[in-house]
């Protein structure tokens, strides 16, 4: 079959090389695609949220599965479109993807359905925000932004100062524009980060490994937070007890309550959890797979992609043979454009990705490229995603960044310590 994987990140090209292997597979298309996915598969100039052309494209071209790789096209039903058009495609309604779309939504849903989360508070103007700041304990807060942000919409205040400053950049300055229009101050959980996805056909979950993610820019969990710099998997922080757990106390009671609502959900369930001395609570939930996180996650899978998706689309996912890994852990270093997460220059040449990608156990995943004249230049704030196999977390973190070495543009840096949670 011809299967359209829509988007142009790591994430998009992760799922367009994992979907070619299998022998179901004929023509795989990206769109819009980078200079990697150009390489593993075949781009289309279609911008990932120009839905009309989207559905016209799959119709054309005989597409049997579309997988819908970014948020903004899913909140904007993309899904809802293409089955609208008789096409089949995996990933959440527009309905459903108000779980990502909405920080509001997804918080009163998980109060509803008894999950495990941090106490909050929604606000729609600044200045009902700001009294309640000034009336409460001088405490640490997250302040977030109720719509899609790119990732940058979360900001971690350690105290009163911090977060007052943050209701002001959302609400005030509007910097993250309209998703801004409400907001969210919860109460600051303390443990460590970890996520949690499963693939799901609105009745069979099939929960993955675990795998952390390292949001904040710099080494130490240091600076802002950004879309992603690195991530591994699995993470000995989740036993296989802790993600029966999460299983039965996070994933299944959200499954239902949607389905309550009359939102039934079907996609990837991507929940982002803090483990706390209390025991997992819930972060957010994105609708998709994670970026980076799907990177090492797909390195691992031994199963054939396009069969379980294709089964999820189906509602056959209970047919399908359990989930097969390869043992090793995976790790994924980011490689970014000097300046990010803020402003940063385009167009750099890249040199060394050959050489990065001929080493053993590695593949290198593109996000912000592009081949312009016969060379690759980055395009995009987080730029490549240079992710390694192992035989334990450390060796897999040391054949990453043996990769690392090997790539460079003018302004070129990651961090340095992707994976050393695990490790220590």
């Amino acid at each position: 079959m011809n299967v359209l994987v829509v988007g142009n990140g790591g994430r998009e090209h992760a799922l367009a090389w994992k979907l070619r292997d299998s022998p179901r597979a004929d023509r795989v298309f990206v769109a819009p695609g980078n200079a990697g996915t150009a390489v593993d598969a075949e781009n289309v100039d279609i911008s990932a949220t120009d839905i009309p052309r989207i559905v016209e494209f799959a119709k054309q071209n005989d597409v049997r599965l579309t997988v819908v790789g970014p948020e903004a096209p899913l909140v904007a039903g993309m899904v809802d479109a293409l089955q609208d058009a008789g096409l089949r495609v995996f990933g959440p309604s527009k309905a459903a993807a108000e779980l990502e779309g909405s920080k509001v939504f997804c918080k009163n849903l998980l109060r509803h359905a008894d999950v495990p989360s941090a106490d909050y508070q929604v606000f729609r103007d600044a200045e009902s925000a700001i009294h309640y700041l000034t009336e409460r304990d001088d405490n640490p807060v997250v302040v977030k932004a109720d719509g899609l942000a790119a990732g940058k919409g979360v900001l971690v205040c350690r105290n009163r100062a911090e977060a007052l400053e943050a209701v002001q950049r959302i609400a005030g300055d509007r910097e993250f524009g309209a998703a801004g229009d409400q907001l969210v101050i919860e109460e600051r959980l303390v443990g460590q980060e970890a996520s949690v996805l499963a693939i799901t056909d609105g009745r069979t979950i099939l929960t993955l490994p675990a795998a952390q993610d390292h949001k904040p820019a710099y080494d130490g969990d240091q600076g802002p937070n950004t879309g992603g710099m690195g991530a591994y998997c699995p993470t000995p922080l989740v036993s296989n007890s802790m993600l029966d757990k999460v299983e039965e106390t996070v994933l299944v009671p959200t499954i239902h309550q949607m389905k309550r609502n009359r939102r039934p959900f079907r996609g990837i369930l991507y929940a982002g959890l803090m483990l706390t001395k209390g025991g997992p609570k819930v972060l957010e939930y994105n609708v998709r797979f994670g970026d980076p996180e799907c990177q090492p996650l797909l390195m691992r899978l031994k199963s054939d992609l396009l069969e379980v998706l294709d089964a999820a689309v189906d509602g056959r996912l209970d047919e399908i043979e359990p989930l097969e890994w390869d043992p090793r852990p995976a790790v994924c270093v980011v490689m970014a454009s000097e300046g990010y997460p803020g402003s940063y220059e385009k167009g750099h040449p890249i040199r060394g990705l050959d050489d990065a990608g001929a080493l053993p156990n590695v593949k290198v995943f593109h996000a912000g490229t592009a081949s312009i004249d016969g060379q690759v230049v980055n395009t995009g704030g987080r730029v490549v995603g240079v992710t390694a196999l192992g035989e334990s977390i450390a060796k897999a973190k040391l054949a990453a960044y043996q990769a690392v070495k090997h790539i460079r543009w003018q302004g070129a840096w990651c961090r340095k310590d992707i994976s050393d949670k695990a490790i220590s």
